[in-house]
């Protein structure tokens, strides 16, 4: 494939995945939780990560040996 014809290939892709991401970003914009919701999920998902931190942190159980 000749050099200019891929170069003006990959300026059409890019333009055409451009076109894309604003028309995505566009969509989520409208889209988008406003008020007490996002708050409420932020909140539960910080608590779950604390309490996944907490899990994993708790010290290892040990086993009294007998002599």
């Amino acid at each position: 494939m000749h050099t200019d014809i891929h170069l003006r290939l990959h300026a059409l892709r890019a333009a055409d995945l451009r076109t894309e991401a604003a028309l995505f970003r566009l969509s989520r914009a409208a889209v988008r939780p406003t008020g007490g919701l996002r708050g409420l999920r932020g909140r539960l998902g910080w608590f779950l990560v604390g309490l996944g931190l907490r899990l994993v942190h708790r010290p290892p159980v040990r086993v009294a040996r007998i002599a």
